[in-house]
């Protein structure tokens, strides 16, 4: 019942409004009855309330509407003319709509009055029987009531003035409503078949007044909302500079006035942000037909499904969404599900799945969009990127299926066949990533052929006011967004020097057996290097990537206004906006995903895409792991193909079947001697720990056992043998030593080709 009492209370909220708006339109028509504009204003408001009067099971509500709607359309097209009888009989009408209005808030249902009278008078005028003119009356004495004796009286707030003060109210109310959005929550009215006790054994005293579902709430133009969440930043920012002062003197006084400011800042701030908030389904209503209109173009049939309606987030973030939504949801239907004939013939049901869900995790809110439609092939996408000259093919034989198929993310790319309406020109994946990450958001892609594709997307709750940390780096701070800090780190110097290693030119620490890359604040900003005592690693995720940045010193967290850039400096990439700290000084905002990306540490830069230093195809560059073999060889595996280096007791190894495995973060990994496979000695057995390159090969993975790893290199393949001990990718001179090529398909060729890692 709770969605039935939302849509009650929406439908009463509406139409008491949209009864005030008659009463005024009625009088201007009769003062002017050639206004087409007016009447047809009226019509459509009789109109929308019989219809959702007669959707909600209102029968008195609707045969009283039905034929008041009948006689405004015989208005409309001419064939009666408005006479003050009629505009009193329509304004009858209006009042009977109003009280069954009422009935139904106050009562629970429409009363026992069915208004029998009203409609034959109504029906009576509709068969050619005009009323008669009304003769002038005085006024209702409630309408022209004195106000009481003590109304004036000092102490009452109004005195002699009221009047005015009251027009002036008004004044400013009218003014503030003439782009509306509803800020103050609906009370939920008592469901038509259960009258509300708490109404039957209330008792009102005489001259009570009863607030009706309309009177709770306000409409609120929404200039007005962001003035005041600006306020309440700047009250943001004065607070913190309050309390940043108070820390540094003795004054309890002080102190405690800054405590009482403190807590109301803190309230005012939530109430704003709350007022803000909107539930996602404003934006989901509109889908349906989205949905419905481009599946009867596309000759197909998709069910939409959405969860999580209720799911609020802040206006400023949906307006940002509502496109790139609109975008994937075409993408889904256009792309992904398939023709009724199809799905039939692939043993699917005719009818295809969309369906949507939002929630809240971790401060922020998740969308996903998922479909159950042809999937999306990453062979397919890895030849049409070398097709459009995005990657060479060796690039993009050594992405995995994932890689792969997120390649959709990038400029220019599209699947579809042929340029529609729909689709097709290149353009709208890359720019939905885009306005994602704009707001602080993720966008993440995951595919199975045949069975469905799935988007996910993380966006914050909001943009103006949010949790922050302060760091350090040359004297300067700096704020990054709570939303992409994962933990903290602290080494000092005897720690740094043994934590911190270099792969391939790069440093990485390992964290708890995962090698992280390290991307120094300093370097990013072309500042100085400096000798550091003690190295503090902040770990950030962003665009599905987790990596260290190193900064001079950890200050402290707060909440953080955020202000945008101005025009001359939103050209720099590495910033998200600017905000005020304390003591006043301006602190930028770093924008993770990007510091990501310019370390090189993005999807678009692991895969070398075409115009990012990629070579012209003449020469055959990559990107190798140089490892040892047992008997003195060098051997060299695809970069692309690793996961990560181990350190493995020999204790630790165990057999299942003819293999060796070993028990491997909540996983059994199967262990592939490197020697074995290119038929060395075996390695050496009286080592105490084994040397092990995690690798994959798609979904699957295994340890490859060698007897050193050496470096990672990136190079030009110019002199070249097919000779090597196995057949496979032939020998290269790799670091001024002629190294063989490991062909990773090798590798994985003497385990099972199903599942590689069963579950421990």
């Amino acid at each position: 019942m709770d969605g039935l009492d939302e849509i009650i209370g929406e439908f009463l909220v509406e139409s008491h409004e949209n009864l005030d708006q008659l009463d005024r339109d009625l009088i201007a028509l009769e003062r002017d009855p050639s206004s087409t504009a007016l009447l047809a204003s009226v019509f459509r408001t009789i109109h929308t309330i019989k219809g959702t009067s007669g959707f909600l099971a209102f029968s008195i509500l609707e045969s009283v509407t039905h034929v008041g709607e009948s006689l405004l359309a015989r208005l409309r097209d001419g064939e009666l003319s408005l006479t003050p009888g009629l505009t009193s009989l329509l304004l009858e009408v209006v009042d009977a709509v109003r009280a069954l209005l009422t009935n139904i808030e106050h009562e629970g249902g429409e009363g026992t009055e069915t208004y029998d009278d009203l409609v034959a008078r109504l029906s009576a005028v509709l068969d050619g029987q005009l009323p008669d003119d009304p003769a002038p009356t005085a006024a209702p004495a409630a309408a022209v009531a004195e106000p009481e004796d003590d109304a004036a009286e000092p102490g009452t707030d109004l005195g002699e003035h009221a009047g005015e003060v009251l027009a002036e109210v008004a004044a400013v109310i009218e003014a503030a409503t003439h782009a509306p959005l509803e800020v103050v929550p609906l009370p939920a009215p008592v469901p038509a078949a259960v009258p509300a006790p708490a109404a039957a054994e209330h008792h009102e005293e005489p001259g009570e007044a009863r607030k009706s579902v309309a009177d709770s709430t306000i409409r609120v133009d929404v200039s007005l909302l962001d003035s005041l969440m600006n306020l309440v930043g700047e009250l943001v920012l004065t607070r913190n500079q309050m309390l940043q002062r108070v820390a540094s003197r003795e004054d309890v006084e002080l102190a405690r006035t800054t405590h009482r400011l403190n807590l109301v800042a803190g309230e005012l701030q939530e109430g704003v942000m709350k007022m803000r908030l909107q539930q996602i389904d404003t934006l989901w209503s509109k889908l349906p037909r989205v949905v419905r209109d481009l599946s009867v173009q596309l000759g197909k049939n998709v069910e939409l499904d959405m969860r999580g309606r209720e799911t609020e987030l802040d206006k400023t973030i949906l307006e940002a969404v509502r496109d790139p939504l609109t975008h994937l949801v075409r993408n889904s239907i256009d792309h992904g599900i398939e023709t009724p004939e199809a799905r039939i013939a692939k043993g699917k049901p005719a009818q295809g799945t969309l369906s949507m869900r939002a929630f809240h995790e971790g401060g922020q809110v998740n969308i996903e969009i998922r479909d159950d439609g042809a999937g999306i092939d990453p062979a397919k996408l890895r030849e049409k990127a070398v097709s459009k000259g995005l990657l060479d093919r060796e690039t993009a034989t050594r992405l995995n299926d994932h890689e792969a198929v997120n390649l959709i993310f990038t400029p220019g790319f599209s699947t579809a066949e042929g340029v529609t309406n729909v689709s097709g020109r290149g353009v709208g994946m890359d720019v939905v990533r885009t306005n994602i990450e704009k707001i602080g958001g993720a966008i993440d892609l995951t595919s199975e052929v045949g069975e469905g594709t799935t988007v996910r997307i993380r966006i914050p709750l909001t943009l103006a006011i949010i949790p922050a940390l302060v760091v350090a780096a040359n004297g300067n701070r700096f704020a990054i967004p709570q939303v992409n800090l994962l933990e903290l780190v602290r080494l000092d110097a005897a720690q740094a020097a043994t934590a911190i290693e270099t792969v391939h030119g790069s440093p990485v620490y390992r964290l708890r057996g995962r090698l992280l890359p390290l991307v120094d604040l300093r370097e990013q900003l072309d500042l100085p290097a400096v000798e550091r005592e003690t190295t503090y690693v902040v770990v950030l995720k962003a665009d599905n990537q987790q990596y260290g940045l190193v900064v001079d010193d950890i200050l402290d967290t707060e909440e953080i206004v955020v202000k945008p850039l101005g025009h001359q400096l939103r050209h720099l990439p590495l910033y998200a906006g600017a905000t005020i700290m304390g003591d006043g000084a301006v602190a930028l905002i770093l924008d993770a995903t990007a510091l990501a990306r310019r370390a090189g540490m993005t999807p678009e830069s692991e895969l070398g895409l075409a115009g990012a230093g990629a070579t012209d195809g003449d020469e055959d560059v990559a990107s190798l792991l140089l490892v040892e073999l047992g008997d003195g060889r060098r051997a060299a595996i695809p970069v692309a193909a690793v996961d990560r280096l181990e350190e493995i007791e020999r204790g630790r190894v165990e057999r299942a079947g003819h293999h060796e495995v070993v028990q491997y973060r909540g996983q059994i990994l199967p262990l592939v001697r490197l020697d074995h496979v290119l038929h060395g000695d075996g390695g050496h057995p009286g080592l105490s720990t084994l040397q092990v390159v995690v690798c994959r090969q798609g979904e699957q993975r295994a340890g490859v056992v060698v007897s050193a790893i050496h470096d990672i290199v990136e190079t030009a393949l110019d002199t070249r043998t097919p000779l090597d001990s196995t057949g496979g990718d032939g020998s290269a001179v790799v670091s001024g030593h002629v190294t063989e090529l490991v062909d990773i398909a090798q590798v994985f060729a003497g385990l099972p080709a199903d599942r590689l890692a069963w579950s421990a």
